[in-house]
């Protein structure tokens, strides 16, 4: 029984408590999540992309003349 509050009472503790900031290991961890999703979808960016600027110039053009 007092293990169980005790473990209630670390628990709340744990949750209540302030964290200020971001830590490097979160920053390190995002960045490196991002350059995976970068790394395994990049043909499908490149893609997007290319077609983004494709049709950025056609309007232009359609524009100009």
């Amino acid at each position: 029984m007092a293990a169980g509050i005790i473990m209630k009472a670390g628990i709340r503790k744990f949750f209540t408590m302030k964290q200020e900031g971001i830590g490097v290991v979160e920053i390190i961890l995002i960045l490196v999540i991002l350059i995976g999703l970068v790394l395994i979808f990049k043909d499908q960016l490149t893609a997007i992309v290319n077609n983004i600027f494709q049709s950025i110039t056609g309007d232009v053009t359609t524009i100009i003349n």
